[in-house]
């Protein structure tokens, strides 16, 4: 192959032979020159690339950031206000629930007491309700709405609670005499413990003792100081198995820790009955029976009481 060079210099042409070798090697070089061209170039475009990239993050990351953080913040509101109504509407719950079971034991208590015949009175069993079929379309209750309805049934069930119970004291009072108390819950014991401040025998720690300590044998006779009927015969907490008397005029009597309860709820008992055997159930160190008296729900010491017969 020749190459005709022509030249300006004198008006001259050269003659440039070249071979297939020297053809190769041009056409490589001009081959690896332009791959070479395109990676630079290619390279240049992704380096400016990247730089968007990272100059777009720079400039949307801490947006994002506090956006993200703010989302999270508000998620953790919500589950919080979650967990804090759930929280309420189980308080709430758990007071009707408690009240319930006191309107059930005073019920049962003045239907055994008043002896009904005529009607049927089981707290055990639900009240038959109903309805037709709804047609129009169901709506869910609000939660405010809901927390609204318990507290007024709360405020209605107390009243009713309230009216029971005066209704139970005044049966109390028409049919039973030696409403006071008086005399000493056990016929052999003797103090251990008396009413007022004292060194807890269990923490050790100085704390008020609401009634009287008498120390006796384990299984000696348990009596009532006073005729009346008993609200409640099981196990309490920290009194341990307890037998508790309703004498009407506003006065009570609890006698606890006992090895057995003899009376059940709404037994009526008279006076120097045996109504418990001694014991050392529940938060005690030994055989006794704590006596407890009050009167419109207020302990009294029970030394008073104990002394006159």
């Amino acid at each position: 192959m020749q190459l005709f060079l022509i030249t300006k210099f004198r008006n001259k042409s050269r003659t440039l032979t070249v071979g297939a070798l020297g053809i190769f090697s041009c056409l490589f070089l001009f081959i690896f020159v332009s791959i070479f061209i395109f990676q630079a170039g290619s390279e240049h475009t992704m380096n400016l690339t990247r730089g968007s990239f990272k100059t777009l993050y720079d400039q949307t990351a801490p947006t994002w950031s506090r956006e993200i953080e703010a989302q999270q913040q508000r998620i953790s509101a919500l589950k919080e206000n979650a967990e804090n109504g759930l929280d309420a509407l189980a308080t709430k719950l758990s007071n009707l629930q408690a009240r319930i079971m006191r309107l059930d034991a005073l019920g049962s208590r003045l239907a055994k007491f008043v002896d009904f015949d005529d009607i049927v009175f089981d707290v055990s069993t639900n009240p038959g309700i109903g309805g037709r079929e709804p047609s129009d379309l169901l709506s869910s209750m609000d939660v405010n709405d809901f927390i609204a309805e318990l507290e007024e049934l709360d405020d209605r069930i107390q009243d009713r609670a309230e009216k029971l119970a005066a209704m139970e004291s005044m049966l109390i009072e028409r049919t039973i005499h030696n409403q006071i108390p008086s005399g000493s819950p056990t016929k052999n014991g003797w103090i251990s413990s008396a009413y007022g401040k004292r060194l807890d025998p269990i923490s050790g720690k100085i704390q008020f003792h609401y009634g009287v300590d008498f120390a006796g044998r384990a299984g000696s006779a348990i009596n009532s100081v006073a005729s009346g009927l008993v609200t409640w015969s099981g196990f309490r907490y920290g009194y341990g198995n307890m037998v508790e008397v309703n004498h009407g005029n506003g006065y009570q009597t609890r006698y606890a820790h006992h090895e057995k309860n003899l009376v059940v709820v709404g037994q009526k008992v008279e006076k120097g009955q045996v109504i418990a055997l001694m014991g050392e159930s529940g938060r005690t160190t030994g055989p006794h029976v704590h006596f407890e008296v009050l009167k419109d729900g207020t302990p009294l010491n029970p030394i008073k009481y104990t002394s006159s017969k």
